[in-house]
Parts: C-alpha cells; sequence; structure tokens
C-alpha cells in the first residue's frame, strides 16, 4: 500500500514537472512568434519544442498557435493564456529573485525584542555591526520585559528576543548568552555606606529604587530580600534603569541594577556600589526563539555577531 502511494506521488510530481516545462516553452515561443528561436533560447532542440506545444495543446484541448510559414502566432485562446502564463513566470521569478536577496542579506527585516537596557548594553554593539554589514536588511526593534518578549515570539511578531533566565515555556528554545551580576548602588548622599558591607537590614532601611513589578529583575530582587526574611516595597517604582540610576545619583535611594550596565558610573565616581554580607546570586541572559522553527538566514547571522561580541 506504501509502494502505491510513493509511485502516486513520484508519477504527480513528474507530470506536474513536465507540465511547468510545457508552460515555459509556451511562453517562449509566444514571445519569440518562432519555434526554432525558442528552441535556442531554451537551448533545446527544435523538435523538442514542437512536441511540448502539441502535449500541451492535446491536455488543454484547444489549438494555442496558428502555423505560419515563417514562425507562429497565438490564437484567441493561446492568448488568453499567455496572459496567465506569463503573470506565473514573473512571479516566479521575483520569487526567485527573492530568495536570492535574502540568501544574501541584501532585503529582509530583523525582528527581534529586548528589554531597554539589553537593548542599549547588549544589543546595540551587534546591531551597529550587523547595520553597516547590511544595510539592506531592515531592523524592526521593540522593547519589553521577559514575559512580553515571550508572547510576541509566539504570536509572530519578533524572531528573536534577549530573555533573563530561567524561562520556563516549552515553546520556545532559549540558549544561554551570559552570566550578568547585580548589584545595588547609591549616590554621594548614601556614599559612606559603601565603604563595608552591609547587612540586608541596613539595606531595607535605604529607600529602594526598583523597576516595575511585572520585570524579572524586580521579581529576582524580591526573592531574594524575601529568602532572608525581608518583604519590602519599593520607594520609587519605575519602568526605566536609566531613570533609576538618575535618582540614585541624585540622593533619593539605592538602585537594584545590572553591574555591567553602570560600570562606567562606578568607574568614573558619579554611583557608588554597596557591598551586601549577602552574596547577590549571578543570573543568566539567554537568546529566545520558537522551539522546532529553523532561524531565517538573517537572523543566525545576527546570533552569530552577538554571541561573538
Amino acid at each position: 500500500m506504501k509502494s502505491q502511494y510513493f509511485n502516486h506521488v513520484i508519477e504527480v510530481f513528474y507530470i506536474k514537472t513536465v507540465a511547468m516545462e510545457w508552460y515555459r516553452i509556451f511562453l517562449y515561443t509566444a514571445k519569440l512568434g518562432n519555434l526554432t528561436k525558442a528552441a535556442q533560447a531554451l537551448h533545446i532542440t527544435q523538435p523538442s519544442v514542437s512536441y511540448a506545444i502539441k502535449q500541451l495543446e492535446e491536455t488543454l484541448g484547444v489549438k494555442l498557435f496558428d502555423r505560419l510559414s515563417k514562425g507562429v502566432n497565438l490564437t484567441s485562446e493561446g492568448r488568453a493564456l499567455f496572459e496567465y502564463v506569463e503573470q506565473s513566470f514573473a512571479l516566479l521569478d521575483a520569487g526567485e529573485k527573492r530568495i536570492q536577496s535574502l540568501r544574501r542579506l541584501t532585503a529582509g527585516e530583523l525582528r527581534i525584542g529586548a528589554s531597554g537596557p539589553f537593548i542599549r548594553h547588549l544589543l546595540l554593539p551587534a546591531l551597529d555591526q550587523f547595520h553597516a554589514d547590511y544595510p539592506g536588511v531592515r531592523i524592526r526593534l521593540s522593547q519589553g520585559k521577559t514575559a512580553d518578549i515571550g508572547k510576541r515570539l509566539k504570536d509572530g511578531q519578533i524572531e528573536l528576543g534577549l530573555v533573563h533566565l530561567p524561562v520556563d515555556d516549552p515553546g520556545l528554545e532559549v540558549k544561554p548568552l551570559l552570566d550578568i551580576q547585580d548589584c545595588f548602588v547609591v549616590g554621594n548622599a548614601y556614599r559612606a555606606l559603601s565603604g563595608q558591607p552591609i547587612t540586608t537590614g541596613q539595606l531595607a532601611e535605604i529607600p529602594l529604587l526598583l523597576l516595575s513589578s511585572e520585570s524579572s529583575t524586580r521579581l529576582f530582587v524580591e526573592q531574594w530580600l524575601y529568602a532572608q526574611g525581608y518583604k519590602v516595597e519599593a520607594d520609587i517604582e519605575l519602568n526605566s534603569m536609566e531613570m533609576l540610576l538618575e535618582l540614585a545619583r541624585r540622593g533619593y535611594g539605592t538602585a537594584f541594577v545590572t553591574r555591567s550596565f553602570v560600570q562606567q558610573e562606578l568607574d568614573a565616581g558619579q554611583l557608588f556600589e554597596l557591598q551586601t554580607v549577602e552574596p547577590i546570586p549571578p543570573r543568566a541572559v539567554g537568546i529566545a526563539m520558537l522551539r522546532e522553527h529553523s532561524p531565517s538566514l538573517i537572523a543566525a547571522r545576527f546570533m552569530e555577531l552577538l554571541t561573538a561580541s
């Protein structure tokens, strides 16, 4: 039974392939108005052209060409068919050209999502390089939290997303990208506290500047504090890490941020890290995509740049 089905599939495929070639020969013959010229253009023999036209006419049950002494002319039925055949091959040609453009990365889109800090500190170096190397590729970048990124991936809005790990979603495949270390930073107003390690109790007495409650970073720091017996509320809650840092600089309290994202400010003495007695465990960042979906050539190339940077 399986053998019969397989043979049937092969037969159908063969018939469709032959029919496609007949239509190609019909198209060239109609455009050139001559069997010999069509054969030369297609690099086949003139009898092959005549045979294909005859087979196509018999299959369709109509006459497609009037044979003249010095060539051929389309019949009314042939002209009706020609319009569709020409459009079909034009679409196929355009499709092949489009694929070649995508293969050479001279067209297409890079659709990626990440949180604001990731965009600035992790994505931009790779994006700058990618944009310089492949200016014909349109970059579509959207900002969102880890949960938002996962939803956009499954909705088909983006193809790649930078997320905090772990991500417990069977529909997503996440490849670890790098480890990050979080810390508490303050401005000059609380600089004296940065000279020696402080306890979690001392930390809880300082006004806390935290990202919004829906963020992975907020959930992480709350769990870290709760594990030590402290359930605290944010004194200032914002969606922007940059604004948290600005408020920390101005003396409003301590901001919980990723150390590598503020290393420049720490080195310049604009912010100061609070050393905690209880160490803050590291976290991981990964790049997520839909499971069992091959990445596009564009996405695959960007991932190479991202992992190399």
